[in-house]
Formats: structure tokens, C-alpha cells, sequence
């Protein structure tokens, strides 16, 4: 019998998710007896190409994520996502403790270990940190928002499109006015999410009359929203509808103490500045 050199927490999780299989391909349940000579194991391996982690310490990493890259894959056919990076630099063990959107650009935080993973997350869920935001969006905010607005799913025809009003869940996003542009008609605005709801910042945004610059989701007609969840809307619609190729939102700020020690991190992104700026 080949020493497989896979943790104990790996093996359970591999086998808790039907990821080991006898030699007819049926898969071992736990606590089932090893009866054959051979066994196949699924793991998934990763791919780079060519993104490193922003930071790396002993029990966690950051990544900095260009926007359009998922961080899963949604299916077997997903052909690249940030945890195919998180995988190469880091071991089958390493994993991601939250999400972004896949247009969201910045910062997210990986566990490195099977512990630091389960520790990470409950500090996630207990909303034991600080996160903030850069957004570049339509028309002039003079002044700091506090936009406590509830939210709900909008309906079935954008299965994924919420919407603000009096019903809903509680939700509160705080928006700091960081620079206007009077060419553009264009504010660069630090948004805090104090809860953490389903496209909050987009949504509250958009409520106020400040779409995010690229949204192809919020402020746009139902067709060309199905269009682009569908992949079928093109480039060149795209931008004509959003004026932009991409949603300019960025997580650009995460504050989090983990073992006694405060962690203070900022994303380098010089793309969203840029943009403002032209």
C-alpha cells in the first residue's frame, strides 16, 4: 500500500465529497475499509497564469484579483479561476475565506491550512472585520451617504438583480465622496459595506442615482442584463450600454486581527485611479 502523503483533514474532506473512488469508480464512504490494491483520488489541481499573491504570511495569503476572473469555478468546465493561483502557490489544504464578484477587482483573503481556514471563516461570518471600497460612479456625491435601505431579490426574470426599499433584509452601506470629475460627471467614492448583502454597495448605489461606471446589471434595460448573464452580450454592446468593458468597483481595504495581531492591508491598484483620471 503507496503512502499517499495526504493530511488526515484533507482525506476526510476528499472523501466527504465523493472525491475517492474504488477501481469500478463508485466512491468510499467514510469510515469504509480499503479492500483494493489501487484507488483514484480527484484533486484538484492547479493552473497558473502567471498571478502571484499579493502577501503571504505563515497561515494566510492576500490576492489582489483582476477584474473578470472568478474566484471558483461554477462548473467542471470553468476553464480558470483564482483558485486554480491559490492551489499552485499553496497546496490542495489552501482555500479562499470569502468572495468577490467576478468584475470586482481587490483584495481577498486565503487560508492556508485546514485551522487557519476554519478560523478565518468564523471571523468572516461574526463580521469580525473592516473592508472598504473604491468606486468610480455617475453623477456628482457631494456629501457622505449613509444609505440604510432593505433589500430583497427583485424578482425571477434577473434571478440574481436585487433591489432597495422598505422590505427586505437590514442593510447599511456608508459612502465617503473622495474626488469629483466635472468633465466626466464622475465621483470617486470610498463605499463601506457595515452589512453584507447580495451586490449591497451596487444596489444602494444605484438607489441614489449613482450607478457604478460599467454596471451591467443595475441601471440597464432587462434584455441586455440577461444578455450579459447569459454570455451573449458582446463587447461592443457592452460598452455602449455601460460605457465602460468592466464594473469599476474594488476591494481595496481589509482589517482583520488574527493570533493578537491587527492586520491593516491595501490592495495596489493603479487601473481604477487611472481610470478616474483620464
Amino acid at each position: 500500500m503507496q503512502n499517499m502523503h495526504i493530511s488526515t483533514a484533507i482525506s476526510q474532506r476528499l472523501i466527504n465529497k465523493n472525491r475517492v473512488f474504488k477501481l469500478d469508480m463508485t466512491p468510499y464512504k467514510m469510515s469504509e475499509i480499503i479492500t483494493e490494491e489501487r484507488l483514484y483520488v480527484a484533486v484538484f489541481e492547479g493552473k497558473t497564469r502567471g498571478l502571484k499573491p499579493l502577501l503571504r504570511f505563515e497561515d494566510f495569503a492576500l490576492f489582489d484579483k483582476p477584474t473578470h476572473l472568478m474566484v471558483h469555478p461554477i462548473s467542471k468546465q470553468t476553464p480558470y479561476s483564482l483558485l486554480d493561483e491559490i492551489r499552485y502557490h499553496f497546496g490542495e489544504e489552501s482555500n479562499l475565506i470569502h468572495r468577490i464578484d467576478a468584475e470586482t477587482s481587490g483584495l481577498v483573503l486565503v487560508g492556508l491550512n485546514y485551522k487557519s481556514i476554519t478560523e478565518l471563516k468564523t471571523m468572516f461570518e461574526k463580521k469580525k472585520y473592516k473592508k472598504s471600497y473604491l468606486a468610480i460612479v455617475e453623477g456628482h456625491v457631494k456629501e457622505t451617504l449613509h444609505i440604510d435601505s432593505k433589500l430583497e431579490k427583485e424578482g425571477e426574470l434577473i434571478g440574481v438583480r436585487m433591489k432597495a426599499g422598505n422590505t427586505g433584509k437590514e442593510s447599511l452601506t456608508i459612502v465617503h465622496p473622495i474626488q469629483y470629475n466635472e468633465k466626466k460627471n464622475q465621483t470617486l467614492v470610498e463605499a463601506i459595506p457595515v452589512t453584507g448583502r447580495q451586490h449591497q454597495i451596487r444596489v444602494h448605489l444605484y438607489s441614489k442615482g449613482h450607478k457604478i461606471l460599467g454596471d451591467p446589471i443595475y441601471g440597464i434595460d432587462d434584455e441586455n442584463a440577461e444578455n450579459y448573464l447569459n454570455k451573449t452580450l458582446s463587447d461592443e454592446e457592452r460598452f455602449k450600454i455601460t460605457k465602460s468593458h468592466r464594473l469599476w468597483l474594488h476591494a481595496n481595504y481589509l482589517e482583520f486581527e488574527y493570533k493578537g495581531i491587527t492586520y491593516k492591508i491595501y490592495s495596489k491598484n493603479p487601473e481604477l485611479l487611472e481610470e478616474f483620471n483620464q
